[in-house]
C-alpha cells in the first residue's frame, strides 16, 4: 500500500513536470496586437504563444469594453440615480441645495443642486454599467482604462467633487439664511392674516 501510494505521488508529479516542460519549450510564439475585429484574433492562442508582454504589448481594448468610471462633474445635476441605482453602493452622493439655478450641462438641464461629495468606490464597483444607463444627462460614463494598479485599497475611491470645505459651508449657509428668510416671510404673512381676521 505504502509502496504504491509513493509511485502514484511520483508518476503525477512527473507528469505535472512534462506538461510544464512541454508548455515551456513549445510557447515562443510572440502574439501580434490586432484589433478584435481581425480575422485571428480569437485563434492567436492556437499558435503556440504564450502571454503578452505587459505593459510593453497591451491587448486592443474593444470599443463597448466595460471599464474605469467617469464623472464630467460640470455636466452632474446630482440627481442621485446612480447611487441609487447601484447593486453594490460603491457610489456615494452628498447634494447642497442651491437658492437659484446656478448653471446649465452640456444638454440644457438646469443646476439646482451642487455636488459636495461624490466619490466612486471601484475597489466595489462590478462594471455593470447600470449607473450609466440612467444617467439622465449622460455625465458618467465607462472609459477604456482597465489598469488601475494601486499599493492601498483607499487609492481605488475616486472623488469627483471639486468644491473646497469652505466653499461648501459657504453654500450651506447661503441655503439656510434663504430658508429662514422664507420662513420669516411665512410667518409675517401668518400674523398679518390673524391680525387682519
Amino acid at each position: 500500500m505504502l509502496l504504491k501510494n509513493t509511485y502514484n505521488a511520483f508518476t503525477t508529479a512527473w507528469q505535472g513536470l512534462m506538461l510544464t516542460l512541454r508548455h515551456f519549450v513549445a510557447g515562443k510564439g510572440k502574439r501580434t496586437m490586432n484589433t478584435v475585429k481581425a480575422p485571428n484574433y480569437f485563434t492567436e492562442l492556437e499558435n503556440k504563444t504564450n502571454t503578452i508582454q505587459y505593459p510593453k504589448q497591451q491587448l486592443p481594448v474593444p470599443e463597448v469594453g466595460r471599464y474605469q468610471l467617469d464623472v464630467v462633474i460640470d455636466d452632474c445635476i446630482v440627481c442621485d440615480l446612480c447611487a441609487k441605482i447601484c447593486p453594490v453602493d460603491c457610489i456615494s452622493i452628498e447634494s447642497i441645495k442651491a437658492t437659484s439655478a446656478y448653471g446649465q450641462t452640456s444638454d440644457g438641464s438646469k443646476k439646482m443642486l451642487y455636488a459636495e461629495k461624490f466619490d466612486i468606490d471601484m475597489a466595489k464597483c462590478l462594471y455593470c454599467g447600470l449607473c450609466t444607463v440612467v444617467c439622465p444627462t449622460e455625465c458618467i460614463t465607462m472609459t477604456n482604462q482597465y489598469d488601475r494598479s494601486v499599493y492601498k485599497l483607499g487609492d481605488l475611491t475616486y472623488t469627483f467633487s471639486d468644491m473646497s470645505p469652505e466653499l461648501v459651508a459657504e453654500k450651506k449657509q447661503e441655503y439656510e439664511q434663504q430658508q429662514a428668510a422664507k420662513l420669516a416671510a411665512k410667518q409675517a404673512a401668518m400674523k398679518a392674516k390673524e391680525g387682519g381676521v
